[in-house]
């Protein structure tokens, strides 16, 4: 059964939190969304979860980022829903008919990103290839730490915009 506008407006605010958790793992985020309700129109949930996304800062964006599994990997260091683990499996689509030595690389890459910056690599992976993958990961890494975490905070609001979308498209 898809969510519909008006099923995202009734659920009780526990039911709201485990739903908006799926799209975004950052607690003041899916607070925030829930304390918005009710909304108008999908856009206006989207327009809502932009507008939160950019009142947070860096301890959310880390937080929301932990809940995210290494680009080839599965498991996030927080744990993830059921709905959440599917969406990223099919979001690093592309990662897994790669060749097992992009694989190799692209597991370097993630310890040698985590390493500089102190988080899992964030990237909006929906359509993208391993070998895209790889690449941007690699440029990525030469940016400055403060410049490369709003990078990251723009691709998780990418990834959280996409989901939301998916809530109201897909079965649930």
């Amino acid at each position: 059964m898809t969510l519909t506008l008006d099923g995202l407006n009734s659920l009780s605010p526990e039911r709201a939190r485990e739903v908006l958790r799926s799209c975004c793992g950052a607690t003041r985020w899916v607070d925030e969304m829930i304390v918005r309700r009710p909304f108008a129109s999908v856009d206006g949930v989207l327009r809502a979860a932009d507008d939160v996304w950019a009142s947070l800062g860096p301890e959310d964006w880390h937080e929301a980022f932990a809940h995210h599994p290494r680009i080839g990997e599965q498991r996030s260091a927080a744990a993830q829903d059921a709905r959440a683990a599917t969406w990223s499996a099919g979001e690093q689509a592309g990662v897994t008919s790669a060749h097992g030595s992009v694989q190799d690389e692209l597991a370097s890459v993630n310890q040698a990103y985590e390493e500089r910056f102190g988080h899992v690599y964030i990237v909006c992976a929906t359509g993208k290839s391993a070998g895209e993958l790889l690449a941007i990961a690699r440029e990525r890494l030469g940016k400055a730490p403060d410049v490369e975490l709003r990078i990251a905070a723009e691709e998780q609001r990418k990834i959280t915009r996409l989901r939301l979308q998916r809530l109201f498209t897909e079965s649930t």
